[in-house]
């Protein structure tokens, strides 16, 4: 029985682009209902880079810009994921009110609640005082670097007169990146109802990262505040060459949760690596948890920059 000719041009088609992509040794990978590698990650289909080293707990994604996914582990059941949570914070906060790169935007108080918040609950906060005013860089900076929850409370605010109000913006966000397995419920992601994947993380940390000022702000290695002194971002993988963020989350039900971004050479381009770890060594500790996401995302894009390399298509990074 002869293809009609829609169907014919699909397969010609999607041959020709399966045929370029591995000639520029650039990963191909089946689509998220093929069948499963007997590790239970979906592997990818290109020369050099080989099988990647899933973590064996949670759910893990990895994606190359220009390629596509180099694919996934664990599912996509949504699972808590703490501070990760505060890259959609920025994220509509930055859709809102754009800055330019250098910009510090307008200056925003601190209320009263804010003030309240800091260690209140043993929650991760930065010590604001009310009445203080800082730009909204500055905020972002304190939201994204070490990861304050009173902050990303204090934006929501700023932004949309409450919370719940932001957070109905975040859902709308989400709604139109397509992270259909994902549900918002809160600016910081204490809330273990703040449920997302990995597949859906990536996609966000894909679109965050198109905005200079978020970018900037993720790879930022340590800033000092006028009356907090020096402040370091709280991702490990910072040191890691090539790596430029994103943004760790982690709780005791979440475990811990890791986006990176990486720049990787394919034939002599600059390419964006993005991966996500999630939900690593749950209902232990967040310390623990936080540990053994590091090492796994540390441990996915060193296999597969490395596997660029090798395949003769420049995979080392900057």
């Amino acid at each position: 029985m002869s293809l009609p000719r829609t169907s014919r041009h699909r397969l010609v088609g999607g041959a020709l682009a399966l045929a370029l992509l591995t000639a520029l040794g650039i990963a191909v990978v089946a689509p998220s209902g093929a069948p499963s590698a007997p590790d239970g990650g979906l592997p990818p289909v290109v020369s050099g880079i080989g099988p990647l080293p899933w973590p064996q707990d949670g759910q893990s994604a990895v994606e190359l810009e220009g390629s596509g996914s180099l694919g996934e582990r664990g599912g996509r059941r949504p699972v808590p994921i703490a501070s990760l949570a505060k890259v959609m914070t920025a994220y509509v906060v930055l859709d809102g009110h754009p800055l330019r790169p250098g910009e510090e935007g307008p200056l925003i108080e601190v209320d009263p609640q804010a003030a309240h918040e800091v260690g209140v609950g043993g929650e991760s906060t930065v010590p604001v005082r009310a009445g203080e005013r800082h730009s909204q860089r500055r905020l972002l900076e304190l939201l994204l670097i070490p990861s304050g929850n009173n902050v990303a409370r204090l934006l929501a605010r700023w932004d949309s007169g409450s919370q719940e109000a932001f957070v109905a913006k975040m859902r709308h966000a989400a709604e139109k990146l397509g992270m259909r397995d994902t549900a918002y419920t809160g600016a910081s992601g204490i809330e273990p109802t703040t449920v997302s994947t990995a597949a859906d993380q990536v996609r966000l940390t894909r679109a965050a990262m198109k905005d200079p000022v978020f970018r900037e702000i993720v790879a930022t290695r340590e800033i000092t505040v006028p009356g907090l002194g020096t402040i370091t971002n709280t991702n490990p993988l910072l040191d890691t060459p090539g790596v430029l963020g994103v943004k760790t989350g982690s709780s005791t039900p979440a475990g811990g949760n890791l986006l990176w971004a990486c720049e990787v050479r394919v034939g002599g381009t600059p390419r964006l690596l993005v991966g996500a770890v999630l939900h690593q060594r749950a209902n232990t500790t967040p310390a623990e948890g936080l540990r053994a996401a590091a090492d796994a995302g540390r441990g996915l894009l060193t296999a597969v920059r490395d596997g660029l390399a090798s395949a003769g298509t420049g995979g080392r990074g900057r």
